[in-house]
């Protein structure tokens, strides 16, 4: 009993000592759930969370106001997969702590104590509008790649939202490489991995932890616990729509499984499946053209297809640069909607397309109740913005994280100003800030 509250204590999402509260006015709110903006709309965030939110919402006394002058009032953007903090420069390894192809560990490895919110990719994200993110190891000596985690995108310097908040594995090409060359391969890992995990869980001090020869190590098979009894979610990298049915699969030999896909560029030809598994999908936006074997039925019709069956779907990032780019998240919801203009094309209505960035992918994590729209009791993350957010020429004017606001200027922007008017001071430009 003592080890399930400790667990369930760990599982917590404290708000930050420094959560504020602040209403924002006279704004075209967008709530984040698939509704369509309203102009005249109040946000109001006590203590961090939001309390109220719409039109028609009185501002208590004593709250500051910002006045937002008519412009549109958004979530914070939740960014479904990246390893933002991470990675700094993928050639350096000093710099990239999202694998460890030496190690002895897989699932146990945990990317909380690694996330850097110094690093460069965090900063230019939050002056884009994102405040959170879903951030994913990677797979190197196993099907298994460790623990993820959420973060925020804040200044200060305790970034993780939720640590160990999932599993990440991977299937179909990549999996069969880590498993030793063939997707039979990679299911009989994943079985066995299963089996000897069931067989901790029942007597943890009897487990014969074989060290580096083994494949599963007491530190993994500790780590999948919690995802084999469904605490907490296993996502997993899979493409081709057969290898998605054979993931779908794993739920009838353990049907706790939280599982959510991530990628899934084939999804749209199995997404009656997908439906009636109630399996959420973090999924591809741009695909169009087969970048393997496993994406021959790639099409940007994928994330509107899969949510027309039913399926929840946030918008994903996975091989996409997404160690620094996920601010292009709201280019892909906004092409979302382009494509509803394009005969024989699926997409989504603005207000859905804005929802894969927002409350869909917290959904898809089991943390819609936290993050990712202005509904009561969510995290005060919000957004004012200069224009449509979805357009790509937008740009975020205010960035709120916990009600607290947030620096938006970049190194960018600073080297900008340095340069624009090039005239020389009393040391070359090179020796001042």
């Amino acid at each position: 009993m003592k080890a399930l509250l400790l667990a369930a204590a760990a599982m917590c999402v404290a708000l930050p000592a420094t959560a504020q509260t602040v209403a924002i006015t006279n704004a075209r709110l967008v709530i984040g759930d698939g509704s369509a903006p309203v102009d005249g709309g109040t946000v109001v965030v006590r203590d961090g969370r939001v309390v109220a939110a719409g039109t028609g919402v009185a501002v208590p006394a004593g709250v500051p106001v910002v006045d937002a002058g008519g412009r549109w009032v958004t979530p914070g953007l939740f960014a479904g997969f990246t390893r933002m903090g991470i990675v700094e420069v993928d050639g350096v390894s000093e710099t990239d702590d999202s694998a460890a192809g030496n190690s002895p560990f897989n699932a146990a490895l945990d990317v909380s104590a690694a996330v850097n919110p110094k690093t460069s990719a965090i900063t230019v994200n939050r002056a884009e509008g994102i405040t959170r993110a879903v951030v994913a190891p990677e797979a190197r000596g196993s099907i298994f790649a460790g623990q993820g985690a959420i973060i925020d995108l804040g200044t200060d310097m305790d970034p993780v939202s939720k640590p160990r908040a999932f599993q990440f594995m991977v299937y179909g090409e990549e999996g069969a490489r880590r498993a030793g060359g063939s997707r039979p391969a990679a299911i009989a890992m994943l079985k066995n991995i299963l089996f000897e995990v069931r067989g901790y869980a029942r007597a943890p001090g009897s487990f014969a932890d074989r060290g580096k020869d083994a494949l599963l190590t007491r530190a993994d098979a500790q780590a999948l616990v919690p995802v084999v009894t469904g605490q907490v979610p296993l996502l997993v990298h899979v493409e081709r729509a057969s290898d998605i049915l054979v993931v779908l699969d794993l739920k009838r030999e353990v049907p706790a499984l939280k599982l959510v896909l991530v990628g899934a560029n084939e999804g749209w030809t199995v997404a009656r499946q997908i439906a009636a598994a109630k399996v959420p999908v973090l999924a591809s936006a741009l695909s169009d053209l087969p970048a393997s074997f496993e994406q021959l039925a790639a099409t940007q019709s994928n994330i509107g297809r899969i949510q027309a069956a039913g399926v929840t779907v946030g918008i994903g990032m996975i091989n996409d640069d997404e160690a620094r780019q996920a601010r292009l998240i709201k280019q892909y919801a906004g092409n979302l909607v382009a494509l509803t203009k394009v005969p024989g094309a699926s997409g989504l209505d603005w207000g859905q397309a804005f929802a894969t960035i927002s409350s869909k992918p917290a959904e898809a994590m089991g943390m819609g109740g936290e993050f990712g729209s202005l509904r009561p009791g969510r995290r005060g993350d919000v957004v004012v913005w200069d224009g449509d957010p979805l357009e790509i020429g937008t740009a975020a004017v205010r960035v709120f994280i916990d009600g607290v606001e947030q620096p938006i200027e970049t190194r960018q922007d600073q080297l900008r100003k340095r340069y624009f008017d090039p005239k020389e001071g009393a040391l070359p430009k090179a020796y001042q800030r």
